[in-house]
């Protein structure tokens, strides 16, 4: 879904975190 929000944690720690605008297949 475009839109999206998003949040990658590693070990506790938010290694990337944002909004997905478009998925590109």
């Amino acid at each position: 879904e475009k839109g999206l929000r998003f949040a990658i944690r590693e070990g506790g720690r938010t290694v990337g975190a944002g909004v997905v605008s478009e998925i590109v297949e």
